[in-house]
């Protein structure tokens, strides 16, 4: 009896089923500059540098981290694509560079067909939502490196800017506000300890006092893009530096836009702590110094601007429905 690459745990027949379900999906994202449709064994992008005196690629990789485990739990895999996208668009969009395509790579204990589609949809969401082509990807079945019911997924984003305009935190002086733009929720870090903390004591079906989403839902909540918001900022006004709030939290990332001799003066009490972020305070007695290393608090995107534009910087935000708080000064 002979043995197959099904019976060691690869369905062949199941990854053609795939490629066919996210064909239309893919293509969806499209746009003038993708030269291949999917197939190809690589991925061409027509670049327009005409309107470039010296341009500059900026790319950027990432996950989404344990954020995957509340998908599994909940049976929810519409929106960990859009998360993804989005982390990698805003990682490069502080840069000010503007994103192009983004490509994605999964891979399965066992490739679920059902599963592998609601994950695209979520990429190709967001990626028509930035204006970006999704235009490649590799989607692998690996039994005996991930459970039969899990996955795990990494993406890139490639952008461009002109560079004399990228900002890299050069700008940066004493004297600097710091304005902050809310999150919606945990985005894509401090899942680990969220997860340790709330399931001690929630199922993702609870739904707390007070709340009128249920734990999982809470934990779902689609990481945000900053995008428009950077762009609309930086095309009206002057911008020292821009920070995404991400692992490490609002000190560890900002600093990483600080120049060397400069530190951040933050107002930890001029924003409301979500509910979110009370809970998994109060449920785990996590210390105040813990929560902000460990996740963003409210405040997914910092802006950092000369003290004398904040009155520009706040009129501009309510002019496109964005809601600001100053949280500190740059000494």
């Amino acid at each position: 009896m002979s043995t197959s690459y099904k019976d060691s745990g690869v369905d062949i027949k199941a990854g053609e089923e795939t490629v066919d379900k996210i064909k239309e999906i893919v293509k969806s994202t499209f746009n003038k500059n993708v030269l291949s449709g999917i197939g190809h064994f690589g991925a061409f992008y027509e670049m327009d540098f005409k309107k470039y005196e010296n341009p500059v690629l900026v790319s950027s990789v990432d996950g989404v981290g344990t954020k995957l485990k509340v998908a599994f739990m909940m049976d929810k895999h519409d929106t960990v694509g859009q998360d993804l996208v989005n982390h990698c668009v805003n990682d490069i969009a502080v840069g000010g560079a503007i994103p192009h395509y983004f490509m994605d790579y999964m891979a399965f204990g066992k490739l679920d067909p059902r599963v592998a589609e609601k994950i695209m949809e979520g990429f190709a969401k967001a990626c028509r939502e930035n204006g970006v082509a999704l235009i490649g990807g590799e989607t692998a079945e690996m039994p005996g490196l991930y459970s039969e019911d899990e996955y795990d997924m990494s993406g890139t984003i490639v952008g461009i800017i002109e560079k004399a305009k990228i900002l890299n935190g050069d700008k940066v002086k004493k004297g600097d506000a710091l304005v902050g733009f809310p999150s919606t929720g945990l985005h894509t870090n401090g899942y680990s300890l969220a997860r340790k903390v709330l399931f001690q004591k929630y199922s993702v079906n609870d739904k707390p006092e007070g709340f009128e989403n249920t734990i999982g839902e809470e934990l779902l909540q689609v990481h945000k893009s900053y995008l428009n918001l950077i762009q609309t900022i930086i095309g009206k006004m002057d911008v020292h530096a821009f920070s995404h709030i991400t692992g490490g939290g609002i000190m560890g990332n900002t600093m990483r836009v600080v120049p060397e001799g400069l530190s951040l003066n933050i107002d930890w009490n001029s924003w409301k702590l979500p509910k979110i972020f009370e809970l998994i305070k109060t449920t785990g007695n996590i210390s105040d110094e813990e929560m902000r290393k460990a996740f963003n608090i409210g405040i997914g995107l910092i802006a950092i601007i000369d003290k004398n534009d904040l009155e520009k910087l706040k009129s501009i935000a309510e002019d496109i429905k964005e809601e600001c708080f100053i949280i500190g000064n740059v000494e």
